[in-house]
């Protein structure tokens, strides 16, 4: 089951073209050749959008990243700044164009594209550095929701959770809202919103009031969409912090994935050759690219981990079979057709070797003691067994030093499965980890407890466990090959997130009014006015289209979820996913991490 939408109704590709386009304009209006200096972070968002060559078409000849210093030797006319609109950046442009040589002719001109919006702050600091003037072109570039996949969009918003959750600053809100706008320009009103959570409650408002603001913004497509599903990250705390077991999760897990590449261990891909005895074995990483334009990981990437062997192995009987076949072409048509498929057959070859060492560094890590009893634990808790005391295995892993995230993640794993610890559990907890690690760290605990990761049980009573069987959050019995429930990404855990969009397309939240009050924010329902002309009639068999945004993050094993939702046979739905970043428990608990800096006496 490839990964893309199985009837291919949305083609994001209109999208990725929008975004092309306005940076095709915005480079022309710097007439000339140019070099571009980074904000490193954007590089790999600005990838899934334009090539190399499109830059090159526009007179990209070179290009920098941003650090403090003289700028690099170029002989361009323009120079841009491609930035995010952040203090510390603008620190480092004030330095670069501070120690530019005047005196040298010709003289450059300066330009500067922040990303996603032009900030008032940033402008005003680099008019006080006495450098705002430098600038003739002064423009914002609004990269808000970025097409990583044929079903996914995501905003790459590193720090979306922490002010949301931590800071009150709706910024990142306000960026969602104004992408769907973009979206619903493109793509079509979307009848019917549904939502849970404060955020979501906030985006909701922030997109009709900018519906009412610009009525011009009442389009005539036909709408592609028939619902769109808001999130809160907050209303689902438990499932980032539970080990992903889907091969792509695991990989991300591990490795870490960012805008769509991973980097491995170099010495599983070394050539073999013969007599050689490794010794030269490669000491760069090995990068690849992850997506379902290749047909193998589209087919493989939201399996759990134990079902893609027997894939493999299937995979690679086929292919060496086809190779055979050569010894079969007799006449001059049948050499010549087995040479056309050659190109395909050696792509499907090296796609089947890059995955089978994939796969092994990874059943190196799934299989060692450690990963196991890890395991053991999250699934205890998650199946409601002994969640209101200290765990021996979390005390022996502070005990034993193992890395923090590794402590934190358990520890509100618990937190979260019991509605918040007793206060001496939480206590006890606390002490052990800054005695261990150090009382630098108080500041991220203290963020954990504000974000509701890591917190006192206030109420007295535990709700998980009413939660957890009215939505079917634990199955014993998972089917981890052929799997009939949603279950099957973490071998027992039925995301939460994912149950709720389930369960809102059938038979609808109604059907779950009491849990929904458990979870925090508000649950609500809004229509968007459609046109006369516009209102669908639904073919017999034709599904519907929803579009699920994660405010504050997801997992690629939500994502796997879903697409199994969109594929099953009686579903009637096919979902498209949308986010403020693609995170692992990891990348989301760092992301709340502070350190407290020694002082420097």
């Amino acid at each position: 089951m490839a990964a893309h939408l199985s009837s291919g109704r949305v083609n994001l590709t209109a999208l990725r073209e929008a975004g092309r386009r306005e940076l095709r304009e915005f480079l022309d209006k710097c007439a000339g050749p140019k070099a571009i200096v980074w904000d490193e972070y954007l590089t790999g968002p600005f990838g899934l959008i334009a090539q190399y060559s499109l830059l090159k078409e526009h007179e990209v000849e070179k290009m920098f990243t941003l650090k403090p210093g003289r700028l690099p030797q170029a002989d361009v006319k323009n120079i841009i700044f491609f930035v995010r609109p952040r203090l510390e950046l603008m620190d480092i442009i004030t330095d670069n164009l501070l120690r530019e040589d005047r005196g040298r002719s010709p003289q450059r001109d300066f330009h500067i594209l922040f990303v996603p919006r032009r900030s008032l702050l940033c402008e005003q600091w680099l008019k006080e550095q006495g450098v705002l003037g430098s600038f003739i072109h002064r423009e914002q570039y609004s990269l808000d929701l970025i097409p990583f996949d044929g079903d996914l969009l995501s905003m790459e918003s590193e720090s979306a959770f922490k002010e949301c959750y931590l800071e009150s600053d709706q910024t990142s809100l306000y960026h969602a809202a104004k992408g769907l706008m973009t979206l619903q320009a493109l793509y079509g009103t979307i009848p019917q919103i549904f939502g849970k959570g404060e955020c979501a409650r906030h985006v909701a408002n922030m997109m009709i009031r900018m519906k009412r603001e610009f009525p011009g913004s009442q389009n005539s497509i036909f709408p592609v969409f028939d619902t769109l599903l808001l999130l809160d990250r907050n209303v689902d705390l438990l499932t980032p912090l539970a080990t992903q077991l889907t091969y792509e999760g695991l990989i991300d897990e591990i490795y870490g994935i960012q805008n769509t590449y991973v980097k491995l261990p170099p010495e599983k891909f070394a050539p073999k050759k013969q007599g050689e005895g490794g010794k030269d074995l490669p000491t760069e990483p090995k990068k690849l690219q992850l997506n379902s334009a290749e047909e193998l990981y589209a087919e493989i990437r939201d399996k759990n981990f134990n079902a893609v062997g027997s894939v493999l192995s299937k995979k690679a009987k086929i292919i060496s079979a086809a190779f055979e076949e050569r010894h079969h072409a007799k006449t001059v048509g049948e050499i010549k057709q087995f040479v056309s498929q050659l190109p395909h057959m050696q792509a499907a070859r090296s796609s089947l070797a890059n995955h089978t060492s994939i796969a092994e560094l990874i059943k190196d890590i799934t299989t060692s003691e450690d990963f196991f009893d890890n395991l053991t634990v999250e699934q205890e808790f998650m199946s409601g067994i002994d969640t209101d005391k200290v765990n021996n295995y979390i005390e022996d892993c502070i005990a034993q030093k193992h890395p923090l995230i590794k402590i934190l993640r358990l520890v509100c794993l618990q937190s979260v499965c019991n509605s918040g610890l007793k206060q001496k559990v939480l206590d006890h907890y606390k002490r052990e980890i800054l005695q261990t690690y150090g009382y630098e760290h108080i500041l991220t605990l203290n963020n954990l407890e504000k974000a509701g990761l890591l917190k006192p049980q206030t109420s007295g009573r535990n709700n998980y466990p009413t939660i957890r069987k009215t939505l079917r959050l634990w199955m014993d019995d998972v089917n981890e090959q052929n799997p009939n429930d949603i279950s099957y990404v973490y071998s027992g855990y039925a995301p939460l997130s994912v149950r709720l969009a389930q369960l809102l397309a059938r038979p609808g939240w109604r059907s779950i009014e009491e849990v929904l009050k458990m979870l925090p924010g508000p649950h609500f329902e809004e229509r968007q006015q459609l046109p006369t002309g516009l209102q669908k009639k639904r073919q017999h068999g034709e599904n519907r289209v929803t579009l699920v945004f994660f405010l504050g993050g997801v997992t690629y094993a939500e994502i796997a979820a879903l697409r199994f939702l969109s594929q099953m046979e009686d579903g009637g739905t096919e979902y498209v996913i949308a986010t403020t970043k693609l995170i692992n428990g990891t990348s989301w608990i760092k992301s709340l991490m502070e350190k407290l800096e020694p002082a420097p006496f």
